[in-house]
């Protein structure tokens, strides 16, 4: 099965793709930890990818085609893969689709993970890290043990303005690409706010496991 998960920024998207890999015997991919990582390698895919990510630039889209493809290729991904935050934009979605009509495959479900603004703002506002152990806790749902409040930093983007830059953002420019798929009935909307294992149950539930 290739899925794909959709959702704003915040919503649960990584937390899940890495419950479903159990579950569903397949990878995970994440376009930006495999371009770091790439990047990393020194490669000649990576070093193109450095070119356009050390001055700040969007990296091409046909380069993070062929990062995909590549992957797609080892064996613990033949049988189908999680796509975690990608397409982005519909041109994206089409060249994508281009891509796996080529390597025989297609996308079989597109899950997204519906949650409001005002869910989003508090999860991110009431979230804070514990820089020794690098634990989340967040002050509503996991607040941390007595004794660690002086420990806990606050990231500089967990800002409601941040998160409502990011909500926009995603509304203009990647909601789009749910249409794309819905024309194709690929899509199941699954209410994201509630417990992790009751988000996991529910998308269960839609895929039909």
């Amino acid at each position: 099965m290739d899925l794909v998960l959709f959702g704003p920024p915040g919503a649960g998207k990584g937390t899940q793709a890495k419950r479903l890999i159990d579950l569903l015997k397949i990878p995970q991919i994440s376009t930006g930890d495999m371009m770091r990582a790439e990047r990393a390698s020194g490669s000649d895919l990576g070093q193109r990818f450095d070119h356009f990510m050390s001055q700040g630039l969007l990296v091409p889209d046909e380069l993070v085609l062929e990062l995909i493809e590549q992957r797609l290729t080892q064996d613990d991904s033949k049988n189908g893969a999680i796509f975690d935050g990608y397409p982005r934009t519909v041109a994206q979605a089409d060249a994508f689709d281009l891509m796996l009509q080529k390597l025989g495959r297609k996308i079989d479900k597109v899950i997204s993970i519906e949650v409001p603004l005002e869910e989003m703002i508090e999860r991110a506002v009431g979230r804070r890290i514990h820089e020794e152990t690098g634990r989340i806790y967040h002050l509503r749902y996991d607040p941390p043990p007595p004794g660690l409040e002086g420990k806990l930093v606050q990231r500089k983007d967990d800002t409601e303005e941040v998160v409502r830059k990011r909500f926009t953002e995603y509304d203009d420019k990647t909601r789009p690409v749910l249409g794309y798929y819905l024309a194709r009935g690929l899509v199941s909307a699954v209410n994201g706010v509630g417990t992790l294992d009751e988000v996991t149950d529910r998308i269960k539930e839609a895929l039909g496991i």
